[in-house]
This record gives structure tokens, C-alpha cells and sequence, in this order.
């Protein structure tokens, strides 16, 4: 028969997991990450939280003599940045985030054996961790 934790040490337990659960989201807040496209041309900051922070674009990114065709190279480019940066704030959100969310599901953590256990885990997709519920987009109606 495995030891009963007594309830103070669960609390303990619990006190502490949520003084580094909140450490964690504010070095994520503070933390920023860079994402480029086009050799450099482009480069969108965003913070450890996913917020869009900076985007800069280089002047040898337009073409005087084709703005149209600048214009078009220049969304594509912005575009590639911001999800490379969004790629690069998603791994830093699993580097910080991911001992929880392995708690969550039965992982544990130290002074916890086998973690909270909770019924299908814990959806923490609002943290950025582990994948947001699916939407039903069922148009097909029964009718």
C-alpha cells in the first residue's frame, strides 16, 4: 500500500506548484523571441505569450520599380516571420509550460506521486499547452 500524503503536505504541495506555475507565466510574459523570413528582410518579435511585440522590414525589401509584386513578397514575408516567431514562442511555452501540464496528467512532480490524476487531464490550451478543444463544424444538419 502506497503512503498517504497528509493534507498539510498536499497543500504545501499545491502552494508551491502554483508560486512556479506563476513564475513561469511571468518570465513567459517577459520573455521575447524573434522570428525572420526572406534571409532576415523581415523579422517579427513576439513575446512568450504569443503577443505580436515588433515587426520590422528592411528597406532592400522593396522594389521601386514592381509595387505590386513588393506588395505581395512583403505580406508573404511577414506572414513566414510571424509564424516562425509564433513556432519559436509555442517551443519556449512547451519548455516553461510542459512540467505542469505533465503534472496535470498524472506525470507528477516532485512531493506528488503520480501527479493530480484528473479525469482526461486538464485543458491548459488557454496557457498555450496541449491542443485547444476542436470546434464541432458539423453544417450538416439533421433535419
Amino acid at each position: 500500500m502506497e503512503p498517504q500524503m497528509d493534507m498539510q503536505q498536499l497543500f504545501a504541495a499545491a502552494q508551491q506548484m502554483q508560486e512556479q506555475l506563476m513564475n513561469a507565466q511571468a518570465a513567459l510574459a517577459d520573455a521575447e523571441v524573434t522570428g525572420t523570413a526572406g534571409g532576415g528582410l523581415v523579422k517579427a518579435t513576439v513575446n512568450g505569450q504569443g503577443e505580436l511585440m515588433d515587426l520590422s522590414i528592411e528597406a532592400a525589401a522593396v522594389d521601386t520599380d514592381d509595387a505590386e509584386e513588393t506588395a505581395r513578397t512583403i505580406a508573404d514575408l511577414v506572414l513566414a516571420a510571424v509564424r516562425d516567431a509564433y513556432r519559436s514562442a509555442e517551443d519556449l511555452q512547451q519548455q516553461q509550460m510542459g512540467p505542469f501540464a505533465a503534472a496535470m496528467q498524472g506525470g507528477g512532480l516532485p512531493g506528488m506521486p503520480g501527479g493530480l490524476d484528473l479525469p482526461g487531464g486538464l485543458d491548459l490550451s488557454s496557457l498555450g499547452i496541449g491542443a485547444p478543444p476542436v470546434p464541432d463544424d458539423d453544417d450538416d444538419e439533421d433535419a
